[in-house]
């Protein structure tokens, strides 16, 4: 089992800053925030106006049947985008290969929402025999990983993992492990998320989790900034294509990365709070290193979770200390990419790889942006509001999400 190495040979974005992985990337090394105010519904009497929406989207040029389109929920659209571009990225030949060694593993935080919000309407204020007979089957937050695996054929392990902000992370890294154990090959991973809409709106609202910085929509993500008050929600989906290393290797792949370690665990806290001191959140980062192999001091990047509120940026800046000690602060590198996306939830995780790859293979770091006024007690080196030229040969992305769920994803160059 330890002798399978796992490989990142594919790569597919949709984000609020680019509907495909070149896009994306230049407009997170230019610093430009895909932050606006919302038009998918109108925001008169919603406290939060603002977020990262996907624009010009459309979702029938990544369908083989365009009347699929109407049967999914926009987080499975995206999630098909995604998961479509990151095969054709990996330039797999599904014809020759043995699909039954191929699986799918795509997570939503919260699924087709927008189905339920809609269908529920219709139960309510019309009638019960109104409900579409596609409500379930849009809905549940596993159908983004069984209809592709559907799409494509791909007869292998399936599965959908939810752990909120978290889900992307856990998706990719259960499918490191499952590829190390031997019982597949190739596992399309990653995340999809879907949620401005007005109930998601409103219940992020309600939470006083969300910035409410209405009139500079730019500037309201601002991870690590004594200025921050709150995330702002976005949507999208990734997917990256994790391949074990000899099979890649035989059919002359392109190999981004290695992905190398993986770490998961439990603040055991509080249903939406951090535990204070980012204890679990800190062994979370060491299991990834012990799984890579790696000391602290070889990890030259970090995608922070970095989400942009008061509590959450202060306890990672704290778990980062207690796993890295000393050089926390003596030549790690940190940034949170969330400044310009904002945060998508259950996509978070594989759109952050994604800037991590890219990262690796620029010699790129992406900056913080929005990073006016630093917090005194977030002292890292966060690279404030401009990309900086580094070497990157090993990096981690956090994700961490509500119930306490922590995950670290370690990539190291091949």
């Amino acid at each position: 089992m330890n002798e399978r190495r796992v490989v990142i040979t594919g790569i597919g974005v949709i984000t609020p800053v680019g509907n495909d992985l070149q896009t994306f990337w230049q407009s997170i090394k230019a610093g430009r925030s895909g932050i606006r105010r919302y038009e998918a519904f109108d925001s008169t009497q919603f406290a939060c106006k603002i977020g990262g929406e996907v624009k010009n989207f459309e979702p029938t040029k990544y369908y083989k049947t365009p009347k699929d389109v109407k049967r999914t929920d926009r987080y499975t659209q995206l999630a098909v985008a995604s998961a479509k571009m990151s095969l054709e990225d990996s330039g797999l030949d599904l014809a020759a290969t043995d699909c039954d060694r191929v699986g799918v593993m795509i997570g939503s935080g919260v699924g087709g929402l927008a189905t339920m919000e809609e269908q529920i309407a219709k139960t309510q204020q019309r009638s019960p025999d109104r409900t579409s007979p596609f409500m379930i089957p849009m809905m549940i937050s596993n159908m983004a990983s069984g209809f592709i695996s559907m799409e494509y054929g791909l007869r292998g392990p399936n599965m959908s993992i939810v752990t909120a902000c978290a889900t992307a992370n856990h998706c990719m890294g259960e499918a490191w492990r499952i590829i190390k154990f031997g019982d597949a090959d190739i596992i399309l991973a990653g995340g999809s998320e879907a949620c401005i809409i007005p109930v998601g709106m409103a219940g992020f609202s309600a939470m006083r989790a969300v910035s409410f910085r209405n009139d500079e929509p730019e500037k309201a993500s601002r991870p690590f900034d004594k200025d921050r008050d709150g995330f702002v929600m976005g949507e999208g989906a990734g997917a990256v294509i994790l391949e074990e290393y000899e099979h890649a290797k035989k059919r002359g792949a392109k190999i981004y990365c290695e992905l190398a370690g993986y770490g998961l665990t439990a603040d055991a806290y509080h249903m939406s709070a951090p535990q204070p001191e980012g204890e679990g959140a800190a062994r979370c980062m060491r299991m990834a290193m012990d799984h890579a192999k790696v000391n602290p001091e070889d990890v030259d990047y970090i995608n922070a979770h970095g989400t942009s509120t008061p509590m959450g940026d202060i306890c990672e800046t704290k778990a980062v200390k207690a796993a890295f000690g000393d050089y926390a602060k003596k030549g790690l590198v940190v940034s949170s990419t969330k400044s310009m996306t904002g945060h998508l939830l259950g996509a978070a995780g594989a759109v952050e790889m994604a800037a991590c790859v890219m990262a690796m293979q620029d010699g790129v770091v992406p900056p913080t942006i929005n990073l006016d006024t630093p917090d005194p007690e977030c002292d890292l080196d966060y690279v404030p509001n401009t990309a900086r030229e580094k070497k990157v040969r090993i990096a981690i992305s956090n994700s961490f999400g509500f119930g306490g769920h922590n995950s670290s994803v370690l990539i190291k160059a091949i």
